[in-house]
């Protein structure tokens, strides 16, 4: 159970407006106007999404099969 409460709490910290990381789309958004730095913000969450989803979808079809031998 405790660890169906890690993955909101992953993507609560993956979605806050924190800015970007790397230096270079750090000062990529700062040079740019507010409205442009928080679509390059959301740009960065969505090419983001897609990796982290497949690792979900590996990690959740690791745990079921490790409670389907558990159970045998």
């Amino acid at each position: 159970m405790k660890r169906l409460l890690l993955v909101p709490a992953l993507f609560l910290a993956l979605t806050l407006p924190v800015g970007a990381q790397c230096v270079m789309c750090y000062r990529t958004a700062h040079a740019q106007s507010e409205a442009r730095s928080h679509v390059l913000n959301w740009g960065i969450l969505i090419l983001g999404a897609p990796p982290f989803l497949i690792l979900a979808g590996f990690v959740a079809f690791v745990f079921s099969k490790n409670n389907h031998y558990r159970k045998e």
